[in-house]
């Protein structure tokens, strides 16, 4: 699969840890950086480009990782066509993906260990959205959201 990774000093190691082990499982990785550990940097510079590039489909997923994942969540966000989620277990890695087509996971490289955020990205990874009706129609109201702040009051 085509990914795309990236993280700020809070999540530089869990990040060196996810792209080395992505790779040896066969996966064509992008990372956005960052690309050395400067506890200056700020999480918008890398998880925006990442963003960026899932949703003109140039990598298929993508992972963010800052210090909580709260911040690289909030952030990636605000690009249209995000679907970020900030997970910490396997029912959420899963159902993400399954139900709201999770395309970005984030997690906190100071919350989650290499292990557990192994299984979270293997979880992320194998699933795969339903398709069904009833989701497609609730993200279609989400989608409505990225354009509805354009016109004060409009009803989805």
């Amino acid at each position: 699969m085509k990914l795309g990774i990236a993280t700020d000093h809070g999540g530089f190691a869990l990040k060196q840890e996810i792209v080395a082990r992505l790779r040896a499982a066969g996966h064509e990785v992008t990372d956005f950086g960052a690309h050395g550990l400067d506890a200056a940097d700020d999480y918008p510079d890398y998880v925006v480009p990442l963003a960026r590039a899932v949703t003109s489909g140039s990598v298929e997923r993508g992972i963010a990782i800052c210090g909580s994942g709260v911040g690289a969540a909030v952030c990636a966000n605000k690009i249209p066509g995000t679907r970020a989620c900030l997970i910490h277990d396997h029912f959420s890695a899963r159902q993400g993906v399954e139900d709201d087509d999770m395309n970005i996971l984030c997690m906190g490289g100071r919350t989650v260990g290499p292990e557990v955020a192994w299984d979270l990205v293997e979880t992320f990874l194998r699933s795969r959205f339903t398709g069904a009706q009833r989701h497609r129609r609730r993200l279609a109201k989400v989608a409505a959201l990225e354009t509805a702040w354009s016109v004060p009051d409009r009803p989805l």
